[in-house]
């Protein structure tokens, strides 16, 4: 997923608490669907990053040895300028792209 196309703000906004609440009734849960999806977000990020990186690792233990390589360079600071995880989970569900249900909810009716 390409995380530099996604509008999310990089830093933090405050927000009206009622817009959050309208979707789900009540604002614990619509947090637990934030914190879910920012870890959902944060694994698929990090998981990414050590593909990447995991090219330009080394077989030898040295620690006298640091090599610096501009590409690996690019791709830290690449990631450095990425909005947070939890930033990108609140733009989502702000604009109806993520998928909830309650299984407690459905059961009742």
């Amino acid at each position: 997923m390409d995380y530099k196309k996604i509008k999310a703000d990089l830093t933090t906004n405050t927000r009206d608490l009622r817009a959050f609440d309208q979707k789900t009734g009540n604002i614990y849960e619509t947090l637990v669907i934030l914190s879910k999806r920012a870890n959902q977000i944060s694994l698929e990020m990090k998981e990414e990053l050590n593909s990447k990186l995991s090219e330009f690792s080394t077989s030898s233990d040295n620690l006298e040895e640091v090599f610096e390589n501009r590409e690996q360079i690019e791709i830290a600071k690449y990631y450095e300028h990425l909005p947070k995880p939890t930033l990108i989970a609140v733009a989502e569900f702000a604009n109806d792209q993520v998928f909830f249900r309650n299984p407690l909810k459905e059961n009742k009716e």
